[in-house]
């Protein structure tokens, strides 16, 4: 008992512990998918102190079989097992770590180090008594759940709940709350993720713990002992963490000093943006001889309501956001501004053009197949992509105008107009060909992409999405004559691939002619997205279009996305004008024009 009677004598130097609130901890962000799931938190390591009340009672008995019998008897420290650290220590002749309570252990990770001093320990244990003293048991429980350290990045019982499990730690069962108690006598030898066969013996002996001090009965203890729970190898909210770096900078603007916990509800979809994650991990490895090395993802609604957002296949590792961030050629995906501008100028799908060699201000295009199909309608035209004949059309409609047009429904980007601009050589993100894309499948209108809804802490609501106005930007006859065309792309043109049975699909294959990148932009009714791929280096991959890799990326999402989302038809859009009679005008003075910038 000497540890103890020095802890006692240093009682009256101590300094008083203050009660709960003004524990230190910075504030966090915690983000919602659409369902009200965590999706990822920014800010502070420590979250709140966890509430024991609300979780189930095998949860917190389990920690406290395995780690402190006695917690609920004690006064802060365990007689018996600090003689029994004292004996262990002076047989190994040097202090040895053990026989810590609970609160030790809290005191420890709220106000002290992990020094192995005979001055820490006794610091440590007046702590602990003033500890018992200012707070109940549950809290000093809850306290001690929301900083231990659970591997992985994972601090506090809840982060490490939604880490290993993809569930809330209210809904653990009870070999999982067994494999987390576990956990905690070393997070690197007993990892659930790392460490799979050493967790699972270290639950065995948690359960037989818990069996024995009453937490749980032996039929609970037979089921349980029987159940090997699912284990995330990799953090199944890691996609998402492109979405919360996306959004947290926004919330950042709208909350520029963060003093207090915050909760922010977003519009993301997490089961989709795992679909996502997965589909695009899966798809590159399986293409990687293809010199294919990372992709991006993003899907919205008809409104703008951002429900996806990937921007590469491993956070952890690449957290460069893609989706948002890389600005690159769109290929092919940009001739809808193309013909969008030609329909709207009076030509029709049927209109005949003719595949042929051509050349514009010295500069000649080629199309993907050597030989040229001769003449043809606009509507294989944008089917097969013939990159001829956008040229030609981009030339005789005015490049300008096609740049007007695709800001119109959503680029942001700076246009280039020359003439490879038709086959799009202007740089854009994932993010804003989606945008542009929506407007093709909501009946016509522009739509600004977003992803938080409601930002509040506590029962305070600091913010509020306004429902969003979609602008008018594509009238009929010319929006259902383009849509018309873009679903004849995965009907019999480059991008059948894509196609997935028993939905009303459009959408388009986009490669740039040196192949560092290659798209698919798809969309329903109400529902857009765009798959990406390519790589970092910029160094081109080995043939690959977007008919191909990307095609088969869109459609693996798409295939999970579609059950997720309202069975649409693509929108036929507002009613074509009537024609009025012509009338004389004044010359008006020409408008302003786009930025643009040529290529070096």
């Amino acid at each position: 008992m000497i540890a103890l009677a020095a802890a006692l004598q240093l009682s009256a130097a101590a300094p008083e512990i203050p009660r709960l609130p003004p524990i230190q901890r910075d504030p966090q962000v915690t983000y919602l998918d659409r369902s009200g799931a965590i999706i990822g938190v920014r800010g502070g390591k420590i979250p709140p102190p966890v509430d024991v009340a609300k979780l189930p009672a095998y949860v917190p008995g389990a920690v406290v079989a395995i780690e402190d019998r006695r917690f609920y008897e004690h006064t802060g420290f365990d007689p018996r097992g600090i003689a029994r650290a004292i004996v262990d220590g002076i047989a190994a002749g040097h202090p040895t770590q053990g026989a810590s309570t609970i609160t030790q252990q809290t005191a420890r990770l709220l106000f002290l180090n992990q020094d192995r001093t005979l001055e820490r320990k006794a610091t440590e244990l007046v702590y602990s008594v003033e500890l018992e003293r200012t707070y109940t048991k549950p809290q000093i429980l809850g306290m001690y759940l929301s900083r231990a350290n659970f591997g992985s990045g994972a601090y506090g019982l809840e982060a490490a709940a939604q880490r290993y499990f993809n569930k809330p730690a209210a809904k653990l069962s009870i070999k999982e709350a067994a494999m987390l108690a576990g956990v905690l006598k070393s997070p690197t030898n007993y990892n659930p993720a790392n460490e799979t066969e050493h967790c699972l013996e270290r639950a065995k002996l948690v359960l037989d713990a818990m069996l024995d001090t009453g937490t749980i009965t032996k039929a609970q203890y037979d089921k349980a002992v029987a159940q090997t729970p699912k284990v995330w190898k990799t953090s199944p909210n890691a996609p998402a963490q492109y979405f919360v770096d996306w959004v947290d900078g926004q919330v950042r603007e709208m909350v520029p000093r963060l003093t207090r916990d915050l909760v922010v509800e977003t519009t993301l979809d997490n089961t989709m943006e795992q679909a996502a994650g997965e589909a695009a991990r899966t798809v590159v490895e399986r293409h990687a001889k293809q010199d294919v090395q990372q992709a991006a993802v993003v899907a919205m609604d008809g409104f703008g309501r951002v429900r996806v957002l990937v921007g590469g296949t491993d956070y952890p590792t690449a957290p460069y956001n893609r989706a948002i961030n890389a600005h690159r050629q769109a290929g092919s995906a940009w001739k809808p501004f193309v013909y969008l501008t030609a329909l709207e100028q009076g030509r029709t799908p049927d209109t005949p053009v003719v595949d042929e060699p051509v050349t514009i201000d010295g500069w000649s295009p080629h199309n993907f197949e050597e030989e040229f199909l001769g003449p043809i309608t606009l509507q294989t035209a944008l089917a097969k992509s013939i990159n001829t004949v956008a040229a030609r059309l981009a030339d005789e409609v005015g490049r300008p105008t096609i740049a007007a047009t695709a800001r119109r429904v959503g680029i942001l980007s700076t246009v280039n107009t020359d003439p490879a601009m038709a086959l799009g050589t202007t740089l854009v993100t994932p993010l804003e060909m989606t945008q542009a894309y929506a407007a093709f499948g909501n009946g016509g209108y522009r739509v600004q992409a977003y992803g938080v809804e409601r930002i509040r802490s506590g029962a305070q609501v600091i913010y509020v999405k306004r429902p969003p106005q979609p602008v008018p930007a594509i009238a009929n006859p010319a929006l259902s004559e383009l849509n018309q065309m873009l679903r004849q792309v995965l009907v019999s043109g480059t991008g059948t691939k894509a196609a997935v049975p028993g939905y009303d699909l459009a959408g388009k294959t986009g490669t740039t002619s040196d192949y560092k990148d290659a798209w698919f932009c798809g969309f329903t009714g109400g529902f857009a997205s765009c798959a990406w791929m390519g790589r970092d280096d910029a160094r081109p991959m080995a043939r690959v279009t977007g008919g191909t890799v990307p095609a088969e990326l869109w459609k693996s999402f798409m295939s999970v996305a579609l059950k997720r989302t309202p069975v649409m038809a693509i929108p036929v859009g507002p009613p074509a004008p009537v024609a009025a009679p012509p009338v004389e005008v004044a010359a008006q003075p020409a408008a302003a024009p786009l930025p643009v910038t040529t290529p070096n």
